[in-house]
């Protein structure tokens, strides 16, 4: 087997393509994000990365809350859409007929149509560079009800959750394992 080194630059692929909502109900936008993820289990807490010259920027650091609303196959134009037009311009809620559903916990609408959506307060602000990272503690889960199997789980199989890859939207592929599958005990 051979590979091609290529220069350094950010491939870590597949991502999610999350839709990040943030403002109050009043007045609020969508940025399309895919620098995102979790960062620790206990206290709960993810971040999002968003260049500063962003509309949802200023509104973030101001506000010092948002919802990361996941997306489906259902919502990738609108996830595309809301990441490439500025907030700035359009009310990308109505521009793409989404509902604002009130949170629990924080001011900013999350995204009725998003399958699971992520209340989350900002710690700290990182200056990385292009990007400032946005470290927050996960306030509240939202998970709609269809998704939950008989046992109380969030079912990932039944939602057709989008990833992003080098410029392209995913679905995410089948089961193929549970976590330590590798090393169960067979009987």
């Amino acid at each position: 087997m051979s590979k091609t080194l290529w220069k350094s630059g950010t491939f870590e692929y597949p991502i999610p393509a999350v839709m990040v909502s943030c403002g109050n109900m009043e007045k609020s936008n969508i940025i399309t994000v895919a620098w995102t993820g979790i960062l620790c289990t206990n206290p709960a807490k993810v971040y999002i990365s968003i260049r500063p010259e962003r509309y949802s920027y200023n509104i973030i650091k101001e506000t010092k809350e948002f919802v990361i609303n996941l997306t489906t196959k259902e919502l990738a134009f609108a996830t595309d859409w809301c990441g490439v037009k500025s907030g700035r311009d359009v009310d990308k809620f109505k521009e793409m007929k989404l509902t604002k559903q009130k949170a629990n916990f924080v001011k900013c609408p999350m995204i009725e149509e998003s399958p699971v959506s992520v209340e989350c307060k900002v710690e700290e602000i990182k200056e990385l560079g292009s990007h400032h990272m946005f470290i927050a503690y996960v306030l509240g889960i939202n998970a709609d009800d269809k998704y939950i199997d008989e046992n109380g789980a969030f079912d990932i199989s039944k939602c057709n959750l989008i990833g992003y890859a080098n410029g392209g939207y995913y679905c995410l592929g089948d089961k193929i394992g549970k976590f330590g599958f590798s090393v169960k005990k067979k009987k």
